[in-house]
């Protein structure tokens, strides 16, 4: 069973696959994705990461929540499910 972890307050020039590398370390990533703007492409500061194991993604959480990245202390949580 994967976890869906949400990170928040990006700095805008983080890609994707920055994302990815930043979670590797703490396990198997299954997907990063950084969400952009439809209109400007631009990233919306914000973004979603699915780790196969959820004590890998626990100890993600745990330990990149408020840690600096690029001069930004991300926002790292469980990612909530989407309300219609």
């Amino acid at each position: 069973m994967s976890k869906n972890i949400y990170v928040g307050n990006l700095p805008y020039e983080i890609t994707s696959d920055n994302l990815q590398t930043l979670f590797e370390e703490y396990g198997e990533v299954t997907s990063a994705k950084v969400i952009n703007d439809r209109h400007t492409g631009r990233s919306k500061g914000f973004g979603f990461v699915e780790m196969s194991s959820n004590d890998d993604a626990d100890k993600a959480i745990e330990q990149l929540n408020g840690s600096e990245l690029k001069g930004r202390n991300i926002k790292v949580n469980v990612a909530k499910p989407r309300r219609n």
